[in-house]
């Protein structure tokens, strides 16, 4: 019997995660609109690392069942695995009529601040992959409306778990920052960048405190480790 009830309980989890992509893709397209794009960033919360964000259109006209069906495990990056990003992350490529991806540099946000840094990026994401579509498109933001924009937009509060659109740009976001990172992790070696990605984490702060900063950390960011090397 409990056997029985474990198994029972995997495989809730398993529709759940099956159908949050059909919950996703069924409030883009209550909005009325048969082109939706979704921008979305990673990383505005490290240490280090550069910020990325992503825009991800979709053409409902063109979408097939199959192609929905794909993507039926989509849901906001930080509910996935690394494993379950990357599987996730060449499906969205396949099925969206087009993707952007922008990258802000370290001393870019430190010179022109954090907040400024993301909404920029948001909007050139945004801008650059709803440019040409073919039909009125109606963008969605998670979290932010972005200032100096021309097209119709909406700010989603929670958007990368509400959204398709934003949900498949959290993916492409999340994925093309963590290989930068790894990569990064190689050539600075000593902090970890690997393994945490940036973030704040126990090992990446003692790692500061043991190496101190490598040209990829923040220096405007305000954090305790920073405080503690009195710098």
């Amino acid at each position: 019997m409990p056997r029985a009830t474990g198994t029972s309980a995997r495989a809730r989890r398993r529709t759940r995660r099956s159908s949050s992509g059909q919950r996703l893709f069924a409030f883009d397209r209550r909005l009325g609109v048969d082109l939706i794009a979704g921008a979305d960033e990673a990383g505005r919360g490290c240490l280090a690392g550069p910020l990325v964000a992503a825009g991800v259109l979709f053409d409902y006209r063109a979408l097939s069942t199959r192609e929905l069906r794909l993507l039926g495990a989509l849901n906001d990056s930080k509910q996935h695995s690394h494993e379950a990003r990357e599987e996730l992350y060449p499906l969205v490529l396949r099925t969206a009529s087009r993707v952007v991806v922008v990258s802000r540099c370290v001393r870019g946000i430190d010179a022109r601040g954090l907040h400024k840094t993301n909404l920029a990026a948001l909007r050139d994401a945004v801008r650059a992959v709803s440019a040409n579509a073919g039909g009125e498109v109606l963008c969605l933001i998670d979290g932010f409306a972005v200032p100096d924009f021309e097209r119709p937009q909406r700010a989603i509060v929670d958007g990368d778990a509400t959204s398709a659109a934003i949900a498949a740009a959290s993916i492409v976001a999340k994925v093309t920052r963590d290989r930068y990172m790894q990569r990064a992790g190689e050539l600075h070696p000593g902090w970890g960048f690997g393994e945490h990605m940036g973030y704040s984490t126990p090992s990446h702060r003692e790692a500061i405190l043991k190496n101190g900063v490598s040209p990829l950390h923040r220096m405007s960011f305000q954090s305790l480790a920073y405080q503690q090397l009195a710098l």
